[in-house]
């Protein structure tokens, strides 16, 4: 017998190729991560669960996604290296099987002003291609109907430098598509000059009415009053024409007061510099209130809002043009483009369709090309982020996903689940950072990080399949069937806050009473008009403190202490036992060490590759000269407070030499919304999604209003800590606050005085009241997609 026979009867070996199907993790310490050493299945769905903090990012998005993307981008030249962002090797020892990661997170989409869904997602640049070869009268090349692009004129001589120098004649045109008067905003911003000054009054008299203008100030008040251009004596309701001029619009000027040079200039612009050039969520409140009273922002009446100049939208395909389209629900700018039967452009309209359709199919066809990009909710903008990966031909990829659920009605998630399975299905490995039941229940593999949050967590508590989780008797297996029961008595509300005639974005005219001083939770399929009713329509007057989902800016140098304001009281405590400035207190100001000016760490920049952080040796990572470290509060240094959790400061701030009611408060309210395991110094940049929502939620709860608007605050969260959750509204209602939750947790719902669930469906579907009463009404009545969902949840 041959060779080639004898081994044709043998079973066939695995071929060495196909043995690495796991990907493997030893020895794992990012952040708050214990030496973690897992093994991950390949083209498989591995869901990771734990509470809030426990170290679940930071083994998916912080290890594993990092490390694949960093090895990516070293095989790129050092030049194209240069442009790419700098990735640091994770704290890892081993990282094994690694594939392709391509990242799908929740990162809120740039908010520019003129960063649309169109924009984002390539659907325009399609649309401008197609206006461009099929629209008429033909206006121009796609730059022609791009409402980011102005139109550039240029003409001149230019010098050629090859060989023997040589002038050149050169006109340049560029014909784009922004309109001129809004600059593609789409909007135009007006100051109210009533809220800058009283006109009744005189300079001298005191007319500002801006924060922070005092009449003494030299640099602010005084300049207008000895400018020699006004009368400071003169009501300025009286002034002339042209003071009035020289007040409000004059060109920067120098001037001398008091033998000082200073710089004259009209208040127009000198508000739109110092006020309205920063960025709106790092002023002060106080600064911020004025800025949102001040400053109003209309349709710019030239474009009406469509961002684009006349020729583009003058130019149409079958009598529509791009501001139509982008107008359009996407579900019916889907139907429209499949009903163009044009063959010069047929592979232009396959790719726009199908990228459309996406959106459909991802529960998204409710928005339009047009909605600005930075008012998308994190879940709305993790979804448009997936659009461009359905469909990929891509397999043997690591897709990561970090809570694809959010924002989504329970009727949505079984289509996001469909979609995450259809992604494995092709031969992808798929990691899900995720706290629902629903989408915990579709997983092959389940990896359960804790037991606890912060340094209470870090570890591996189990990893298997869901049936070895519910058995496990880990927090997560343990909450994982749990289920609220509706509320047998709700409470009778104390009053009524009226919206008539809403039609904010979808919602049709509508007319609804808000009980006050209840729970009260409005609900309704993603995209059925929740935000734009409770957001939009809700009047915002004085007592309604609005907590949304949008992320919290702060560098590696802000931490809870200084973004709640709990390190002034703690300055002022230290410096008052020991007689010095407060300011030797603070490392961003005269305590930091000099060295390393207070950030703990020395950076040293190395070009294209990771830059290498190591800690500072003059203070030893402490942040502050060793001077400062001499002063003490109850034996414990600035540095040493600064180190301790949440809970152990509640505690040191409560009595004895320490006691600081000023502090002690700020840390109760930290340790009501479950972050009593934080620690006060550590960087904001560290802090989970679900920690920095509650964070936010803490600051908020100082503030005096009488209706508190919570968007979706399960987000993040896992199901041990809803019940903490739940407990604090019921701490804020019993207090005598009306709390209004936008919310699809069926618990959150179950909870609830009072239920408003808008509908039917999305976009030009919904906008509408479907129901309103209590949860029990609405699970008894099941007449709407929220009501069935609910009844199977409490199962009856």
């Amino acid at each position: 017998m041959s060779m080639a026979a004898r081994m044709d009867t043998q079973s066939p070996a695995l071929h060495v190729a196909d043995s690495h199907d796991l990907i493997r993790v030893h020895g794992a310490r990012e952040n708050n991560l214990k030496d973690v050493s897992i093994e991950i299945p390949k083209r498989r769905l591995t869901v990771f669960t734990g509470v809030s903090g426990s170290g679940k990012s930071s083994l998916v998005f912080d290890t594993i996604a990092a490390e694949s993307q960093r090895m990516i981008n070293e095989t790129y030249s050092a030049f194209v290296q240069g442009f790419m962002p700098t990735l640091a090797r994770p704290e890892v020892d081993v990282l094994d099987g690694l594939t392709t990661a391509i990242i799908v997170d929740q990162q809120r989409m740039g908010a520019d002003p003129r960063s649309t869904v169109g924009t984002a997602t390539d659907a325009n640049a399609m649309l401008r291609i197609l206006f461009s070869r099929l629209g008429k009268p033909h206006v121009g090349p796609p730059s022609a109907y791009a409402f980011n692009v102005p139109s550039v004129r240029a003409s001149g001589a230019i010098t050629v430098e090859r060989g023997a120098k040589k002038a050149v004649k050169a006109t340049f045109n560029r014909t784009g598509g922004m309109c001129t008067r809004c600059e593609g905003r789409g909007a135009v911003s007006d100051i109210d000059l009533t809220q800058l000054y009283d006109d009744s009054k005189s300079l001298a008299e005191g007319a500002f009415t801006i924060p922070g203008w005092k009449s003494d100030s030299f640099w602010t008040v005084r300049v207008y009053a000895e400018s020699g251009f006004l009368d400071p004596d003169k009501p300025i309701r009286k002034f002339t024409e042209k003071e009035m001029q020289d007040f409000l619009h004059r060109e920067p000027t120098k001037v001398k007061v008091e033998g000082v040079n200073l710089t004259y200039e009209g208040l127009i612009p000198k508000i739109q510099k110092s006020f309205l050039s920063k960025d709106k969520e790092a002023m002060q409140p106080h600064i911020r209130a004025f800025v949102e009273r001040a400053v109003t922002f209309t349709t710019c009446p030239e474009c009406e809002g469509t961002r684009l100049s006349e020729g583009a939208r003058s130019s149409k395909i079958k009598l529509i043009s791009i501001a139509d389209a982008c107008a359009m629900q996407i579900s019916d700018l889907a139907e429209w483009v499949r009903g163009l039967k044009e063959p010069s452009v047929a592979p232009l309209l396959a790719a726009l369709q199908h990228t459309l359709d996406s959106f459909v199919e991802i529960g998204l066809g409710y928005l339009s090309l047009e909605r600005p990009a930075g008012t998308l909710s994190g879940g709305e903008a993790q979804r448009v982020k997936m659009i461009r990966h359905l469909g990929s031909s891509l397999t043997d990829v690591t897709y990561v996903f970090d809570e694809p659920t959010i924002g989504l009605h329970p009727h949505d998630i079984q289509r996001m689940n469909d979609l995450l399975l259809r992604l494995r299905d092709k031969g992808n490995t798929v990691l899900v950072v995720e706290h629902k039941p629903e989408a915990i229940a579709i997983a092959d593999h389940v990896v359960d990080l804790g037991p606890g949050a912060g340094t209470g967590g870090g570890t591996v508590c189990f990893e298997g399949t869901l049936e070895g989780l519910r058995a496990s008797g880990t927090v997560t297996g343990r909450h994982l069937d749990d289920r609220a029961a509706v509320k047998e008595t709700v409470r009778k509300p104390t009053g009524t806050l009226e919206i008539r005639g809403a039609t904010a974005n979808n919602l049709q005219n509508v007319d609804v009473d808000i009980p006050l001083g209840v729970l009260t939770v409005v609900t309704g399929v993603a995209g059925s008009g929740k935000s734009s009713l409770v957001h939009g329509s809700i009047p915002a007057g004085e007592g309604v403190v609005s907590i949304d989902q949008g992320a919290i800016r702060g560098s590696r140098r802000s931490n809870p202490a200084t973004y709640t304001g709990l390190l002034d009281p703690i300055r002022k405590a230290f410096a008052k036992a020991n007689g010095v400035k407060p300011a030797l207190f603070s490392a961003n100001s005269e305590g930091a060490c000099p060295t390393c000016n207070g950030a703990g760490v020395i950076y040293t920049d190395l070009a294209m590759m990771a830059g290498v952080s190591s800690p500072c040796e003059e203070c030893e990572g402490k942040r502050f000269q060793a001077s400062v470290l001499e002063y003490h509060l109850a034996g414990r240094d600035i540095s040493e407070v600064l180190a301790m959790s949440v809970t152990e400061a509640e505690e040191f701030f409560d009595a004895g030499e320490a006691h600081t009611p000023a502090a002690h408060k700020i840390l109760e309210r930290l340790a009501d919304v479950g972050l009593g395991y934080l620690t006060l110094g550590q960087p904001l940049t560290t802090l989970s999604g679900g920690e920095r929502q509650r964070l936010k939620l803490a600051t908020h709860m100082a503030e005096k209003g009488g209706v508190y608007v919570l968007d979706e605050p399960t987000t993040g969260l896992h199901l041990a800590d809803v019940e903490h959750l739940l407990g604090l509204l019921d701490r804020l209602v019993d207090s005598g606050k009306s709390v209004i939750v936008i919310e699809h947790h069926q618990a959150v719902m179950a909870h609830a005085d009072w239920i408003v669930d808008l509908g039917p469906g999305a976009g030009h579907d919904g906008g509408r009241i479907v129901f309103e009463g209590t949860p029990a009404d609405l699970v008894a009545a099941r007449s709407t997609l929220t009501g069935e969902h609910l009844a199977a949840y409490v199962g009856t």
